[in-house]
């Protein structure tokens, strides 16, 4: 577990075999053997990196359970390390969702289940899995705490929103991010470069952003992972789309003094959310001229 106001970020940006569980296990071991020969505290993979991305009709038989053997030997092999990797989970009620554990000390810590599964443009991951129910936060030791956001969770603002609100102070997103995977003049790259430094630089909440690289079926991914400091600035990145071990260090100090300077955490007003919240969902439906304001 991380200890003390640094933490030594890792992101392994891989290529996943579509499928091919055993070839990717044996790559997460070799980038976690990496990563520790480097003193990294948290190693993250891209999303679905044990599966592959456009795995589909596939999902049943490419599912694991929180308890597989594959998550269980990596999680050993991650030791005081912390380690999170993508998979297809089997969850309650023989439901399939695109979940990423935390792994560490050889068990399973924690588990986020993908809260908006992208279902537009070339993507079609509603068509397989289910919708994660909460936003949750966990414990890196004895400063951070870590809030998971895979993919287009983050182009829903009001689920890190939450997770500021929960008390997360690093954002992690695994990510699938191709070359023209929303269609028309849709640029990944440029979306994802505004959208990491706003949510670093509004919240005072660092981010680190592990996408893949390779090819699955038309889908091309540019890679482009990155680390951000509480300020939105970039302090480690790939260049390029080519496999590497990106690592950079984070300091706790940086959020407290961001935090401090523009408080956006403090300031979030939950009494009039939650009145507007509810005063919008009993609007649904309502004509307009018949609302009372």
């Amino acid at each position: 577990m991380p200890k003390g106001d640094i933490l030594k970020v890792g992101i392994a940006q891989i290529d996943c075999a579509l499928g091919g569980l055993d070839a990717n296990e044996d790559k997460h071991r070799q980038m976690i053997e990496q990563a520790r020969a480097a003193g990294v505290d948290i190693l993250v993979f891209p999303e679905l990196s044990l599966t592959g991305y456009q795995i589909g009709p596939k999902t049943i038989s490419a599912a694991m359970r929180a308890d597989d053997a594959r998550l269980v030997r990596l999680a050993r092999d991650a030791g005081e390390m912390m380690v999170i990797a993508g998979f297809v989970e089997e969850g309650y009620a023989a439901q399939f969702f695109n979940s990423a554990a935390v792994l560490h000390q050889g068990e399973v810590t924690f588990i986020h289940r993908k809260l908006n599964p992208a279902t537009y443009g070339n993507l079609e991951e509603g068509k397989y899995f289910a919708t994660g129910r909460y936003v949750e936060t966990f414990d890196m030791g004895d400063t951070f705490t870590g809030a998971i956001m895979i993919c287009a969770d983050l182009w829903n603002p009001a689920l890190v929103h939450l997770a500021a609100l929960h008390g997360a102070t690093l954002l992690i997103s695994p990510v699938c991010s191709a070359h023209g995977s929303v269609s028309g003049d849709f640029s990944n790259p440029d979306g994802w470069a505004a959208t990491l430094h706003f949510y670093a630089m509004i919240y005072g909440m660092p981010v680190i952003m592990a996408n893949r690289v390779g090819r699955d079926g038309n889908l091309v991914f540019w890679g482009g992972s990155s680390i951000l400091d509480p300020q939105g600035r970039i302090i480690a990145e790939a260049k390029g789309d080519e496999e590497a071990l990106i690592i950079g260090e984070l300091d706790y100090a940086q959020v407290r003094e961001a935090r401090f300077r523009l408080p956006t955490v403090r300031d979030s007003n939950l009494a009039l959310i939650k009145r507007e919240i509810n005063r919008l969902t009993g609007l649904v439906g309502i004509p307009k001229a018949l609302r009372k304001r």
